[in-house]
Parts: C-alpha cells; structure tokens; sequence
C-alpha cells in the first residue's frame, strides 16, 4: 500500500502540474498572433492619423507605467517603515505589484483613437482579439486566489488576507474594463488604419490579462504552499494524506505559471510600431 501511495502522489503531482504547461502553450500562440497582427501593420501604407495615434500610445503607456513604478518603491519604503528587516521578503513582491498596476493603468486609461469611425458602427469579436483560454484562466486564477485567502483568513490575518484578497481582485476588475473598452469600441472606416487599430486591441487584451494573471498566480501558489505546510499533522490516512501533496503541487504549478505569463508579458510590452511598409 505504501508504494502504491507513492505512486498515486507521483501521478497527482504530474498531473497538477499540466495546468502550468497548457498555460505556457496558450502563450506561446499567443506569440504566433502578435507576430501576425504586426505584420498586418507592416503591411498597410503609413498614414499620419496611425503614425500620431501609436506615438501618442507608447508615450502614455510608458509615463503611466513609470508611475507604477514609483507606486512599487513606494510600497517598498513603506514596507520598511512598517516590518523593518522583515520586510526584505515583501520587496520584490511590492514592486512587482506596482509594475504590474502600471501596465493595467496604462491600457485602462489608453486615449481614444482620433480616426473616423465606420458606419454603421461595427465592433470586433472578443476571439478576435485574444483566446478566450487565456481570458477564462485569468479568471479561475483570481477566483481561486480569493478562495485560497479567505479560507486561510484565520491564519493569515486580517491584513494579509483582505491585500491578499485586494490586489488580484483590483487587478481582474481593471483588466475588464480595459477588455470592455476594446470590445465595445467601433471599429474604424475601412482603410489603413484598420489594421492599427487591431493590433492595438490585440495588445490591449493580452497585456491586462497577462498582467491581471500574474497578479492572481503567483499570490495563490504562495497561499497553497502555505496551506500544505500548516496542514494538520493528525491526517494519517493514506486518501487525505495526498491532501498535502496536492497543495504542493499546486502552489509549485502556479507559481511556474505566474512566472512563465510574467516572461511573455514583457514580450508585450514593446509598443506596437509601424515603419515603411514591406510592400514599398
């Protein structure tokens, strides 16, 4: 029995894990359709009003993630001024919170396009835009990043539980938003700038989800392995026994996925650029 035990906690960790490589490979496409919506830019004529539109998006994209920035150190010093040297294991996670918050700000509050809307009114689809497996993904994240904290409440504390709470939650809502705004939006006349402004909502949706993503992730691989390591010792049998292990290997699949969404998210953050086109 003991070792077909082990074979069984063997095979739930395998299996636990698999969320964090179907993740990575819903990214990975994710890529594949970021190369093809900037070469649709390449491909089209240069026109001034998309010239004037993407240079005024990189400029607002990088001042307002410059202000997530601040907001991190901020958290920092902060941090400091209230654990002292305790503190030091809250830094990165304070400034990656920050950032994060930037890149959400940024595509929540993007200007609008100034080029001339079509008539009637015309709005794309949300698959257009971004798979609807990484959108879902992002949400169980958060939902069960909130479940994690608040069953952990009475351990965790009041503080930690509602920023543990806070934080995922703030970064989801704004990450809808940002996705209302680009599904809601009309498309614009047929010409050139169709192309941009595509592209443009394609970046839009990846960044917050991606963002929105590893706000939720990497708190609820924290959460669980902190639940299996204060599990209770009296649980004997050899069922709830992999009860622990079923908690490690999701806090470990987790905190993979946080990290492999938070290596493509700064693939998206190079704004989108259109240059002379290829076929000039």
């Amino acid at each position: 029995m003991c070792e077909v035990g082990r074979l069984i906690a063997v095979v739930l960790f395998i299996a636990l894990m698999a969320p964090a490589a179907l993740l990575a490979r819903g990214w990975s496409h994710a890529s594949a359709r970021r190369g093809a919506a900037a070469a649709g830019v390449e491909f089209v004529p240069v026109t001034p009003s998309a010239t004037a539109h993407l240079d005024r998006q990189a400029a607002h994209g990088r001042r307002v993630r410059r202000l997530g920035l601040l907001v991190g150190v901020a958290a920092v010093v902060t941090t400091v001024v209230l654990f002292a040297e305790a503190s030091v294991f809250l830094w990165v996670p304070a400034l990656a919170a920050g950032l994060l918050a930037g890149v959400l700000l940024a595509e929540v509050t993007r200007p609008r396009a100034r080029w001339a809307l079509g008539s009637p009114a015309r709005r794309p689809r949300r698959s257009e835009q971004v798979s609807l497996w990484l959108l879902w993904t992002m949400r169980a994240a958060v939902a069960g990043e909130v479940l994690a904290a608040l069953l952990l409440a009475d351990d965790l504390g009041r503080a930690i539980t509602v920023t543990a709470v806070g934080v995922p939650v703030g970064g989801w809502l704004l990450a809808e938003l940002a996705l209302a705004r680009v599904l809601w939006r009309p498309l614009p006349a047929e010409g050139a700038d169709v192309p941009v402004d595509e592209a443009q909502r394609t970046w839009t949706a990846h960044l917050v989800i991606g963002a929105a993503s590893v706000l939720a992730l990497l708190p609820l691989g924290a959460l669980l392995l902190r639940a299996a390591i204060d599990i209770d010792d009296r649980v004997a049998s050899a069922g709830a026994g992999l009860v622990p292990v079923a908690l490690v290997a999701g806090g470990f699949s987790a905190l993979i996925a946080g990290i492999l969404v938070a290596g493509f998210l700064l693939t998206w953050l190079r704004p989108v650029r259109q240059t002379t086109p290829a076929l000039a």
